[in-house]
């Protein structure tokens, strides 16, 4: 009996792992900029206190206690926003995200999406995938492609999203999730 639940947990473990996993391979690329925040530094965050704080502080640090990562990965390279897309379609699948909703604005693509929570306003994780095209780069050419994937786990109101976005200047277009409810 101890043998099948060693086995059960190992197998389970390296389940749940893999889900933190899929996109760490653009941690170390060259053509990826990343960002990950883990539950620690969250926790750390979260468990600041200052009798001066505002209502909208107390509440960004009241939503980081329910959130366990957050990983940002940004490219300028077309091979690496290339396998950026077939990794986050996979993974969209494998996981069976929903499609909360998309925004177009010009050139620029954006793709929301969810693992449902115990409600509707409670998800599991909150996916973003952004994808675009500037008109100049920083060398002076015409346009390059920008690919942005945001990934966030934990117990997420979609309703206080913004001020998470605010407070820690991740990508605006995350604001479009209250607008798009």
């Amino acid at each position: 009996m101890r043998r099948v639940f060693v086995i059960l947990s190992i197998s389970l473990l390296s389940y749940t792992g893999y889900s933190q996993t899929v996109f760490d391979k653009y941690e170390n690329s060259e053509n990826v900029a990343s960002l990950s925040i883990n539950k620690g530094l969250l926790e750390l965050v979260a468990n600041m206190s200052s009798d001066d704080q505002d209502a909208e502080t107390k509440e960004f640090l009241e939503m980081v206690k329910h959130i366990d990562g957050i990983k940002v990965f940004i490219s300028e390279n077309g091979n690496a926003s290339a396998d950026m897309a077939l990794t986050m379609k996979k993974y969209v699948r494998q996981k069976n995200l929903e499609e909360l909703m998309r925004v177009r604005d010009g050139e620029t693509n954006v793709r929301f999406y969810v693992k449902t929570g115990r409600n509707a306003n409670r998800v599991k994780e909150l996916l973003m995938f952004v994808t675009g095209i500037d008109k100049k780069d920083n060398d002076g050419n015409d346009s390059s492609i920008e690919t942005v994937l945001l990934t966030m786990t934990g117990n997420i109101e979609l309703d206080k999203v913004g001020s998470l976005v605010n407070k820690m200047n991740l990508p605006k277009e995350l604001n479009q999730i209250e607008k798009g409810k």
